[in-house]
C-alpha cells in the first residue's frame, strides 16, 4: 500500500478548511483516511497559530514507515524543519517573449539608436553652414502649396466617376423592373 500525507478538504463553499491526513494514495481526496495528523486553515493570517497545526511525532513515524508527503505538505514540513525543504520548480512564463524574439527586439533597438544618433550629428554639422533660417520657412509653404492641389484633385475625380456609375446602374435597374412588369 502506498501511503501519502496530504490535505483533505473540508469547510463550506469559498471557506476552505483542510485536514492533514495519512491516506492510501488510491483513495479519493476527501475519502477514507488512515489517520489525521494535523489541520490547515488558509483563511486566517499567516502568522496566526491556528493556521497550521501538525502532530510532529506522528508525521515522523509515518515518514519512517514510507509515507510520502504531497507537494504542499512537503513545503509545510520543510518550513518546520521536519524534512528538507523541497525545491520550488521554476514556472514557465508563457506570457514573456521567447529568446529569439528578445534578440530581434535588441537588434531593432540598436538600429533605432544608430538612426537617432546619425541625423543628430548631420544636423549639427549642417546648422553652422546654413545661416538663413528664412529659406527653410520659405521652402515649407511651397511644398504645402505643391501638395495641396494634387491631393484635392484626386478625391474630386473619384466621387464624380462613382456618381456616374451609380446613375448608370439605376437606369439599368429601372429598365429591368419595367421588363418584369410587362412580361
Amino acid at each position: 500500500m502506498s501511503l501519502k500525507i496530504r490535505l483533505s478538504r473540508g469547510g463550506a463553499k469559498k471557506r476552505p478548511y483542510y485536514r492533514v491526513v495519512v491516506a492510501d494514495s488510491r483513495k479519493p481526496r476527501d475519502g477514507r483516511y488512515i489517520e489525521r495528523v494535523g489541520t490547515y486553515n488558509p483563511m486566517v493570517a499567516k502568522d496566526h497559530p491556528e493556521r497550521l497545526k501538525l502532530d510532529d511525532e506522528r508525521i515522523k513515524y509515518w515518514l519512517g514507515v514510507g509515507a510520502k508527503p504531497s507537494d504542499r505538505v512537503a513545503r509545510f514540513l520543510g518550513d518546520l524543519g521536519i524534512i528538507d525543504k523541497p525545491p520550488i520548480p521554476e514556472q514557465t512564463k508563457q506570457h514573456l517573449p521567447r529568446a529569439k524574439t528578445l534578440e530581434r527586439q535588441k537588434e531593432a533597438e540598436e538600429k533605432a539608436k544608430k538612426a537617432a544618433e546619425a541625423p543628430v550629428e548631420e544636423k549639427a554639422e549642417e546648422a553652422p553652414a546654413d545661416d538663413k533660417p528664412e529659406d527653410k520657412a520659405e521652402d515649407k509653404p511651397e511644398e504645402k502649396a505643391d501638395e495641396a492641389p494634387a491631393e484635392d484633385d484626386k478625391p474630386e475625380e473619384k466621387p464624380e466617376e462613382a456618381k456616374a456609375d451609380d446613375k448608370a446602374e439605376e437606369k439599368t435597374d429601372g429598365e429591368e423592373d419595367k421588363d418584369k412588369k410587362d412580361g
